[in-house]
């Protein structure tokens, strides 16, 4: 065989065997990608339905307010009144997380909820409660944080877009916000949320005014 020929061939096998393979034959790269790109929305789909619903939940029992709230914050030494604001904020960060558009307002509602979460980490530690009171609080103020980091970009400021587009060489020409069922889904879901929060409120109140009198913050 010639030369020229010989130093072709000896290319080719070359770049054939340069590209590592996983096993069933696919590039090892692609796997890992592929296994990146399903995890991301997952988590961020679970911790924004934990926050959501927690809000809504919180929201509905301030709203009433159960006994455990009452209790809280005599405990904390908010006044009762204090659990009708909490509960006209927690209801519209809600509102605003789970549905599509409004980037600007989604930054106010994550920095909301994480406040209200953290504030009541710190109030609980100056009164001298134990992990079993700010550790549940401690939890959704971490979901919040991941559910902010993991959002899609749709749902970023601008710029923020605008950089994620860029790398990945995308550019949306139709807002995913403008879509019918990208309304309704997530309004649908926050009713379904509040429909349970509201039928399960009895046993609710029954299981936390245990843990009140635990607590010892009121007389079994």
């Amino acid at each position: 065989m010639p030369d020229g020929l010989d130093e072709k061939a000896e290319t080719r096998t070359r770049t054939t065997t340069t590209v590592p393979r996983a096993t069933g034959g696919k590039p090892a790269v692609a796997r890992g990608a592929w296994n990146g790109s399903r995890i991301r929305p997952i988590v961020y789909g679970a911790t924004t339905f934990v926050i959501v619903f927690e809000l809504a939940a919180g929201s509905l029992w301030n709203l009433v307010p159960i006994e455990w709230v009452q209790a809280q914050l005599r405990h904390l030494g908010y006044p009762p009144f204090f659990a009708y604001i909490l509960a006209l904020w927690q209801a519209a960060a809600a509102v605003a997380i789970i549905v599509p558009r409004f980037a600007l307002i989604k930054e106010w509602a994550y920095a909301g909820a994480l406040f209200l979460w953290s504030s009541a980490v710190v109030s609980h530690l100056i009164v001298g409660d134990g992990p079993r009171t700010w550790g549940v609080p401690l939890v959704f103020g971490m979901c919040a944080i991941a559910s902010w980091a993991l959002r899609p970009a749709d749902r970023g400021l601008p710029e923020t877009r605008l950089r994620r587009d860029r790398s990945a060489e995308h550019v949306s020409l139709r807002p995913a916000g403008r879509r019918p069922r990208a309304w309704a889904v997530p309004i649908g879901l926050l009713v379904v949320l509040y429909a349970v929060s509201f039928l399960t409120l009895p046993a609710a109140e029954a299981m936390t005014r245990g843990w009140a009198v635990e607590l010892g913050w009121i007389d079994g």
